[in-house]
Parts: structure tokens; C-alpha cells; sequence
């Protein structure tokens, strides 16, 4: 099974948050159209739906591109956020979305970095695995 490695991995990338986010979508859309909770859903789901699946996925054929034997999966998965919480306070910061603010940042990064740290480790590698894709 060596046909298209990159695209089995972006595949093995996105699986994980495309299912998170469709949860969290449902959860949004039911928070403010069935219970009136004023969070503007618009403007802070962009980022997450457009750009997350994408840069795991990128960031999974990034590291099989690298050579997966360098450094583990969890540790190169644990450096994703580095790259994504920037650019989300970039954008809520563009978009004036009043949430995203240095005190939410400085508590939710380092949970941010264990949780991608674990899914990288058992979900990630679990679906490299199941694609064969050395993990």
C-alpha cells in the first residue's frame, strides 16, 4: 500500500477534527438558534471549520514528508497549536471578536498543546496506522 502516501496521510490529518467540529457545529447552532445564547457563530466558527482540518492534514504529510523517524508523532503534533493559536488571535482580533483575549490565550495554549499532544499520539497515529503510514 505505497500508492499516494501524502494524500493517505492529509486523509489520516483530517479525520480527527472534521468529527470535532461537526460536534462542535451542532453544539454552536443549537446554543444560538434553539436556546438564544448571543455568541456570533458566524464569525468565530470560520477559523476552525476552514482552517484546522486543513493544517492537521497538512501538518500529518508535513511530517511523513520530514521523515517520521526524526522525532516522534505526539511531539511534531504538540507544535501544531504554535502555529494556529497566532493566527486565531490574528483573526479575532481582525474580525473584533471580543472573547479571544491574552488572558484566554496565556490559560487555554498549554491545554491546547496537551490535547493536540494526546490526540496526535493515540488518534493520529491510530489512523496513520490503520492507512499505513509509518507513525
Amino acid at each position: 500500500m505505497n500508492a499516494h502516501p501524502y494524500l493517505r496521510a492529509y486523509m489520516a490529518g483530517i479525520c480527527l477534527p472534521t468529527i470535532l467540529l461537526l460536534i462542535a457545529m451542532t453544539a454552536f447552532t443549537l446554543a444560538r438558534f434553539v436556546y438564544n445564547v448571543p455568541i456570533p457563530i458566524e464569525r468565530i466558527i470560520v477559523f476552525p471549520m476552514a482552517v484546522v482540518p486543513n493544517a492537521w492534514g497538512a501538518w500529518n504529510m508535513f511530517y511523513l514528508r520530514c521523515g517520521s523517524h526524526r522525532w516522534p508523532l505526539e511531539l511534531h503534533g504538540a507544535l501544531l497549536p504554535v502555529l494556529l493559536i497566532p493566527l486565531g488571535v490574528a483573526l479575532a482580533r481582525l474580525l473584533d471578536i471580543e472573547i479571544i483575549t491574552a488572558g484566554v490565550v496565556a490559560v487555554f495554549a498549554p491545554i491546547a498543546i496537551i490535547i493536540y499532544y494526546l490526540a496526535w499520539k493515540y488518534l493520529v497515529g491510530y489512523f496513520n496506522r490503520a492507512l499505513g503510514i509509518a507513525a
